[in-house]
């Protein structure tokens, strides 16, 4: 009920500001009240696509509250008729289907199976982990269900913590998606590259494989991991607590029971086939994209016709089931594709009010290009990891900050990986985010828990990110 009046109260007011303005004149700073509003409505509610409309419908009222329905209709309109969004919802949506396939034909737990009968010691289940979640690059989602159910039952073996491997899964997950350029998260942000007009379209990709190398946060998240999984990064406070607990036998926290998660995916090839089922795809869609002019739309299609015939071919899985898996694929990709439009509605009325270029005209004389790309990281970084949105953040963030960029001359890719560094930091620090929440949930720890035991490695890794930055602008 108090959110409920504290909303109509916020929209009465937006409607009164709306009928006083003089038309023609800048709106100042009330340009950013929707953009307001929707950061603080994210980090209270952690309900990122309510917010985003929320900015939008406030921002109309802002504009003219007499034709705020033709003003949202309009807007929408434009949107899902702009050949970017359509491109973003096509290869997302596309992209969720080939995952949902390769989940579907098992190809993940018929390579894990053969792992059990590889690894010989504590150590080497650690860093079969590792390499495993360095595999799975190409969705964070996949990453972190397909680890998970397909390690435990190894680490658990050689009694390793539940909460030590939740740690190794989820420090896979983002990090290592941000740095692959055949990954969701690469087609996500590449989308908004064009989106924004810093890459033409179809482009998108190109510009950020230019920022991977200075991404620092995943190079430096997978050298630490790289450390904790032979044993040479110290554990301390309740990850060593839960170490010593999980050698005298106890590998699960207390209380704690293995739940059922993810079940559907079976083992239906032998343990070679399974990591040909996998890889080959993978090869499939990184070479048609490839060959038709890095155009991942071009090959996630090609991906999925090839993976269903050969699925089909083996008889893993009905072509029906197949099928079926695609359209769940899909249906998965809803919530990221509904936050990414309603990201462009709000930037839509953000142009309209001027916000851009009110931003920049009040903060570029206080600005230097030197502590810029560390200032991004650590802010957008802490906004994600309040509001658990590591995509929908930089929906409204983005184009703020790139055209900063471009006035106090920050190079582009330098920005660029600034941005997804905070992406992959703010989400592997939540404990409400996706990958967290799932890796937790399917290895039966809290991830409150996971995040506190792991504080230490994870804080050392913050806090080398922005020097990262500074070195690597200095040194460019």
């Amino acid at each position: 009920m108090a959110v409920s009046l504290t909303i109509v109260f916020l929209f009465i007011t937006f409607t009164s500001i709306g009928l006083n303005h003089v038309e023609g004149e800048s709106y100042g700073w009330l340009a950013l009240l929707p953009t307001s509003l929707v950061l603080v409505f994210a980090l209270t509610t952690h309900r990122t696509v309510e917010a985003l409309f929320s900015g939008t419908i406030a921002g109309v009222l802002l504009l003219d509250p007499t034709s705020a329905v033709e003003q949202i209709v309009g807007i929408s309109m434009d949107v899902m008729m702009n050949e970017t969004i359509a491109w973003i919802i096509l290869v997302c949506g596309l992209m969720g289907g080939l995952i949902a396939i390769l989940e579907k034909g098992g190809s993940i737990l018929s390579f894990s199976d053969m792992l059990v009968n590889k690894v010989k010691s504590r150590n080497q289940s650690l860093l079969m982990t590792f390499f495993l979640g360095i595999l799975i690059f190409i969705d964070d989602y996949l990453n972190a269900i397909a680890i998970s159910s397909s390690m435990k039952k190894i680490t658990d073996g050689y009694q390793v913590s539940r909460e030590k491997l939740a740690y190794l899964v989820d420090s896979t997950a983002a990090p290592i998606c941000i740095l692959v350029p055949i990954s969701t998260w690469a087609i996500f942000f590449s989308s908004l590259l064009e989106a924004n007009e810093v890459a033409e379209p179809g482009q998108g990709i190109a510009a950020y494989i230019q920022a991977i190398p200075y991404m620092a946060y995943g190079w430096v998240t997978l050298g630490i991991v790289f450390l904790v999984a032979i044993g040479k990064m110290p554990d301390l406070g309740a990850m060593k607590k839960a170490e010593e607990r999980a050698r005298n036998g106890q590998v699960k926290p207390d209380g704690a029971t293995d739940i059922d998660f993810g079940s559907d995916i079976k083992a239906h090839s032998n343990p070679t086939m399974g990591l040909i089922n996998f890889l080959l795809p993978m090869v499939v869609l990184v070479g048609a994209s490839w060959y038709f002019g890095i155009d991942l739309l071009a090959g996630v299609f090609v991906a999925i016709i090839f993976t269903i015939c050969f699925y089909g071919f083996q008889k893993l899985v009905t072509m029906n089931e197949l099928f079926d898996a695609v359209y769940d694929g899909i249906k998965v990709m809803l919530l990221p594709l509904a936050t990414v439009i309603g990201g462009f509605m709000l930037k839509s009325v953000n142009d309209s009010l001027g916000l851009t270029q009110y931003v920049i005209e009040t903060v570029s004389p206080y600005l230097s290009a030197q502590y810029f790309p560390a200032l991004i990281f650590l802010v957008t970084g802490g906004l994600v990891f309040a509001s658990a949105s590591s995509w929908g953040t930089f929906a409204v963030a983005m184009p703020i900050i790139l055209p900063l960029a471009e006035q106090i001359g920050v190079p582009l890719h330098l920005t660029i990986a600034a941005m997804l560094s905070a992406s992959a930091a703010g989400s592997h620090s939540c404990f409400f985010s996706d990958s967290t929440v799932l890796s937790a949930q399917a290895l039966v720890v809290r991830q409150c828990n996971t995040q506190r035991r792991s504080s230490h490695t994870r804080l050392s890794v913050l806090l080398l990110q922005p020097y990262s930055s500074l070195w690597l602008l200095n040194t460019r």
